[in-house]
């Protein structure tokens, strides 16, 4: 059950989640500026709609993460060998597709404006979300998949429009805001669809998933504002123009590969996350609801810490708040490849989304505050090409190791990653004042 308090004057919207019962969003009021909503700067209300957008598209999309690799499993008869490569390559397919379609889609938005993408991205992942619960082999499911990737992008494109309209000062606050909205929804999103999936079977869900992210189309269509002005008619800039107007390209830069590895170490353990906890299950265990459950830990925490740490960073330095949760997370990777019981799995995931909670709104603000707003877009979308770029090497690397070797040794390389994108935040800061 929702919960919300009202009034007519608004600060700013601050969101969190309390587990039990009922599930309460909270806004804190600002009665001294006596500042209507309607009245509120154009940000924080396209903030409040975007963070719904956000959610429900989290949720959406996340419905079918715990049992999409068993899913592929009802198509066809594969070894563990077989399917650990099979979840790999769909899981994959449709962030390969988005390597090579952000720089246009971030291109586009810059002249044409981010609200178009928003709408072009909503409606096209409804489409084949809702595809793919008539798929029934496995080749098709790849393409359907691949054709998913070509419309992504929704909630890239919503860190953009908010990054053009926030004041720099105010990023880290806002898209740490922002980004407890995809936290929450994949938090709700794969317990859901673990419960939905064991009772009403796996191609249902795909059709609410489908019908979540439709509604998500009608609330960008009707609700977000965008004052864009478009660029003079026959101006347009090369990549390497785009790049030459960074105010720090080795940050920038910096943040790109930070993003690849981030994005690579956390999707490395997708492929084999359902089958091992299978594995760690009796036979008799819901496979299905435990493994939403695992996939969810780490937003339960997310989702309550990314505002806090965002604040944080933007007071004590951001690039600081990056290596000290780079640093954690590497630590625990090691002992979830020694767990022998499910609910181990889930508290040190938990304790990783503390981590989470800190590096991509980290990363973003990062982005944000040595980035032209003229070419905010056009940056974005590479680092959704960097981001895309982790996501397929990711359940590549995880189901290779995972299919040849053993589903511990994914927790190994995570850790090394980590370590890697350590150094990497290491060096690109260096001798540089926090930001």
């Amino acid at each position: 059950m929702w919960t919300a308090l009202h009034s007519p004057h608004v600060k700013c919207i601050r969101f969190s989640w309390v587990l039990g019962s009922k599930m309460v969003i909270y806004a804190e009021w600002n009665h001294m500026s006596r500042q209507p909503v309607k009245q509120a700067p154009l940000y924080k209300r396209n903030l409040l709609v975007l963070w719904f957008g956000n959610f429900i598209t989290g949720v959406g999309l996340s419905l079918v993460t715990p049992f999409l690799p068993l899913f592929i499993d009802t198509l066809g008869s594969f070894s563990r060998t077989e399917l650990s490569f099979w979840s790999g390559f769909i899981i994959a397919a449709p962030f390969l597709v988005q390597v090579f379609v952000s720089p246009f889609w971030g291109r586009l938005a810059d002249r044409k404006g981010r609200k178009l993408m928003l709408l072009r991205a909503s409606l096209g992942m409804a489409v084949f979300m809702t595809v793919t619960g008539f798929v029934t082999n496995v080749w098709v499911l790849l393409a359907v998949r691949a054709a998913f990737g070509l419309f992504s992008g929704f909630i890239s494109n919503a860190v953009a429009l908010v990054a053009v309209q926030v004041p720099k000062e105010e990023s880290g606050k806002a898209l740490g805001t922002l980004n407890t909205a995809n936290f929450g929804g994949m938090l709700i999103g794969p317990i859901f669809g673990g419960l939905l999936a064991g009772a009403i079977g796996y191609s249902p869900v795909f059709f609410i998933a489908g019908g979540s992210v439709f509604l998500v189309f009608f609330l960008t269509l009707l609700f977000i504002k965008e004052d864009f002005t478009p660029p003079e008619k026959g101006v347009d800039i090369s990549a390497r123009e785009v790049l030459a107007k960074l105010d720090n390209p080795r940050i920038v830069l910096g943040m790109f590969l930070a993003t690849l590895l981030f994005m690579l170490t956390n999707t490395s353990i997708n492929p084999i996350l359902p089958l091992f906890v299978r594995d760690l299950l009796p036979a008799d265990g819901n496979v299905e609801l435990w493994s939403g459950v695992v996939a969810a830990a780490p937003g339960l925490v997310t989702v309550v810490a990314a505002p806090l740490l965002g604040s944080l960073g933007d007071r004590i330095g951001t690039h600081k708040i990056l290596m000290v949760a780079l640093a954690a997370s590497a630590l625990l990777f090691l002992p979830m490849a020694y767990v022998n019981a499910v609910w181990q799995l889930v508290v040190l995931r938990m304790c990783l989304g503390i981590t989470s909670a800190a590096l991509m709104p980290g990363i973003q603000t990062m982005i944000t505050r040595n980035c032209p707003k003229e070419i905010t877009s056009r940056i974005f979308s590479y680092n959704q090409s960097a981001q895309a770029v982790g996501m397929v090497a990711g359940p590549l690397v995880g189901a290779a190791v995972g299919g040849l070797m053993d589903f511990h040794y994914v927790f190994f390389s995570t850790m090394a990653l980590a370590l890697a994108n350590l150094a990497n935040v290491a060096f690109v800061t260096r001798k540089k004042r926090a930001k």
